[in-house]
């Protein structure tokens, strides 16, 4: 008969190995979306979506008919922003232990090498072309040039040297939408221009807010962020006039209706009365995290909005 104490302990064993590996799977999944920056790529796949949405809508073609358009423009999109983004982690992974919102990234903390990081990278890229050249030319060339701009324009050249890094990195950024209509049509028309106008012109106030909070942070990395080198002061200012820039933009989409007009423009006032309210505070990182918060709300309830209204 066996020893019921060595019988236990096997149990527990088994049960402590199982939980580990249980530990181990969750931590390379927690690490692997880490390094795509799935938040990211989430945010973006809203954006794609509104884009081929609305291409389907103004086009006069129904949404279940065209499931494989979405499904290779919503895939393929996603792919190569999360090479992209996988590209950018393999590039600054000799600055991202200085920031406190980076130092975690796997690439930091030695998790994944680095040569597999880059490799990894290019695969997601290369997959996702191919899906997106599924759809139409031009979706594919479109999806190239945002990984071109977000890789190379930014990452590897202006993000170090220049405090015009935001707004080169705001053309990746802006290429989403245009992606999703591109989908559809290739012919894009002035309504995925506007949409990628308003992609453009939110990113430069929701990233300075951004910096505005990471502030010691960016400047430790040596990154050349506008409030590491021009203050606060300036930085504020540059925000309201980036905000300011986006009250016209909603008028160049007069065919999605009164409703979205209204609550588009009433959203624009907000940002900039919540700036001008914000400043009694007195305290700068309150004011930037109020307006940082704030932006993401904007551009969700915008883009959602911009389904909503096709569907009244």
């Amino acid at each position: 008969m066996s020893n019921p104490k060595a019988y236990s302990q096997a149990v527990l064993d088994g049960s402590q190995q199982a939980l580990d590996s249980g530990m181990g799977e969750n931590s390379t999944l927690k690490d692997f979306l880490a390094l795509i920056k799935i938040g990211i790529v989430n945010s973006n796949a809203i954006t794609t979506f509104t884009g081929l949405w609305l291409a389907l809508h103004f086009s006069g073609s129904r949404f279940l008919d065209n499931l494989d358009i979405v499904f290779l423009t919503l895939i393929g999109s996603s792919l190569i922003i999360a090479g992209s983004c996988t590209l950018n982690n393999y590039i600054d992974r000799d600055i991202d232990h200085l920031m406190e919102r980076t130092k975690g990234r796997p690439t930091v903390t030695g998790k994944m090498q680095a040569s597999r990081v880059a490799l990894l990278g290019f695969l997601l890229i290369g997959l996702g072309s191919v899906l997106l050249f599924m759809t139409t030319i031009t979706a594919g060339i479109i999806g190239l040039i945002g990984f071109f701009s977000y890789v190379v324009l930014y990452s590897m050249w202006s993000k170090r040297l220049h405090v015009s890094n935001t707004i080169v990195g705001s053309i990746s950024g802006a290429a989403p939408p245009l992606i999703g209509w591109a989908a559809v049509d290739g012919n894009l028309d002035i309504m995925a221009w506007t949409l990628f106008l308003i992609m453009f012109v939110w990113q430069p106030p929701h990233f300075y807010a951004l910096a505005m909070r990471r502030a010691e942070e960016y400047r430790a990395a040596g990154i050349p962020m506008l409030p590491v080198v021009k203050g606060f002061k300036r930085t504020k200012l540059s925000i309201f006039i980036w905000v300011t820039a986006l009250l016209p933009l909603p008028f160049l989409l007069l065919d999605l209706g009164t409703t979205f007009l209204i609550l588009a423009t009433v959203l624009n006032i907000g940002w900039l009365a919540l700036g001008v309210y914000g400043r009694k505070f007195k305290d700068d990182i309150k004011w930037a995290t109020k307006m940082f918060i704030y932006s993401i709300q904007y551009l969700t309830v915008l883009f959602v909005a911009m389904v909503i209204v096709t569907l009244i």
